[in-house]
């Protein structure tokens, strides 16, 4: 069996932690097995790695959230990247080619698909496991995961199965998505159950759907045709036209955490950052990665969030509506991971038509580098503010520590190796400071000074 982990999200209902470059599942908030802070996405690989399916799994996503995810996961997670973003059955068709083509996966394997975000104990993953054997006894189309409801909520869309194949799963009758909780009370009375999005099939299924779209099945080919994909979701596409369903209900713990509201009932402090909460200010949750301190003083159900990219103070039962606030909110992210450490914006000032200044502190992580690259639109200077390491430009290396200072020219290579964990102070100055001026970059350390090496 393998597995297909969806990541994605635009970053909105968790603002102003997570952005455009962190999502939700990014965020390091909940408790993990030794104390210490852990992101959505971890616990699951963690939980997945427990019941022996973390290295059948392959995560689909985009190029904005690679770097995320290797940080948080390793080097050695298998992605499938998305040529751009086009809902859910293309990424998870993109998946099928690749495990088709490009890992030589059997027609008859069966696959799963799950996002990379529940909040579930270990059983769950159990349970998905399963999916295989209800598939292949059913014979069905697909397989779905339905989550025994403990409430009649309107957030979430419903399965409403038809009767019994066996002791384990239902065929399914209909769906509905996101009732009114009236209507969501007279469905869990029919014995309706909650759509998680889990949900299992042949992988031959989804390569004769791709054949049938006149699209190639071979990954590399299909990656250049992607924009041939409508932009459906696998429900739209799939789940509304596939002959027979059937789904395995699951009775155990499942929870959504999309909102403020939901998420801070699973963490086990309410402080997290520099901050204070009165003692008459009942059920406040601060989350605070400012290096400022935050004060709630007298104030109940609240939810106070600070981050380099805004301040968010929210009564937590109107949380959900975040994202419909927010939605004129267009800046870039202010705070990324990536797979050599982190950043942060500290300042941006455009002076007359063209001339912009960037400020940026920036953290390499010991052993980490930066890419061998160049900038054509602007000059760099760097300030190392903590640690040493190696700094090569236009293939000269030299060692760099502590109140160095460094200036990077247009059309000059360049990239830095920490010895020990690195900060510089880098200030760009120049006419367009986007990420996408970053040419011909060179990623490995061995990769560089090999090219280096050929070069004398």
């Amino acid at each position: 069996m393998k597995l297909v982990l969806l990541s994605g999200g635009s970053g909105k209902r968790l603002w102003p932690l997570s952005n455009d470059a962190r999502s939700k599942q990014f965020l390091k908030v909940l408790e993990g097995s030794n104390n210490n802070r852990v992101s959505m996405v971890e616990r699951v690989y963690n939980q997945l790695s427990s019941v022996g399916l973390a290295d059948s799994a392959v995560i689909a996503t985009s190029s904005s959230q690679v770097d995320m995810i290797k940080n948080q996961l390793g080097s050695d997670v298998t992605i499938v990247v998305e040529p751009e973003r086009r809902d859910t059955f293309p990424a998870i068709a993109l998946s099928a080619s690749f495990l088709y083509s490009q890992k030589n996966t059997d027609l008859d394997e069966i696959v799963a698909v799950l996002p990379v975000d529940p909040y579930v104990e270990d059983n769950f993953f159990q349970s998905v496991a399963q999916l295989e054997k209800v598939l292949t006894e059913s014979g069905a189309d697909l397989a779905l995961m339905g989550v025994k409801p403990t409430f009649p909520s309107s957030k979430y869309g419903y399965i409403v199965p038809q009767t019994y194949k066996s002791n384990s799963y239902m065929t399914v009758s209909h769906f509905k998505e996101k009732p009114l909780e009236e209507q969501a009370k007279n469905l869990i009375d029919m014995g309706a159950l909650w759509n998680c999005g889990v949900f299992a099939f042949r992988l031959s299924f989804i390569i004769e759907m791709i054949d049938n779209l006149g699209l190639p099945t071979d990954y590399n080919e299909l990656k250049k045709s992607y924009t041939l994909f409508n932009k459906n979701s696998f429900d739209y596409e799939v789940v509304e036209k596939a002959k027979e369903i059937v789904v395995l209900p699951y009775e155990g713990y499942w929870k959504d955490l999309g909102t403020w509201n939901t998420l801070t009932e699973e963490m086990t402090s309410n402080i997290i950052g520099i901050g204070t909460i009165s003692g008459d200010s009942k059920n406040v949750h601060l989350l605070n990665e400012l290096q400022i301190p935050v004060a709630v003083l007298g104030a109940s159900n609240l939810v106070v969030a600070a981050s380099p990219d805004g301040i968010l103070v929210s009564d937590k039962q109107s949380s959900p509506k975040l994202k419909e606030l927010i939605v004129d909110f267009d800046q870039r992210p202010m705070y990324e991971e990536k797979i050599w450490g982190w950043y942060k914006i500290l300042d941006f000032a455009k002076y007359g038509r063209s001339d912009e200044v960037l400020t940026k502190k920036i953290c390499i992580l010991s052993g980490k580098n930066l890419s061998y690259h160049y900038h054509e639109h602007r000059t760099e200077i760097w300030t190392v503010v903590k640690g040493k390491g190696e700094l090569i430009l236009n293939g000269d290396s030299s060692e760099i520590s502590a109140g160095d200072i460094i200036e990077i020219s247009p059309y000059v290579r360049h990239s830095v190796k920490a010895n020990e964990e690195l900060e510089i102070i880098e200030v760009q100055k120049g006419t367009s400071l986007i990420e996408e001026d970053i040419n011909e970059p060179i990623f490995s350390w061995g990769e560089i000074n090999l090219s280096l090496n050929q070069r004398i």
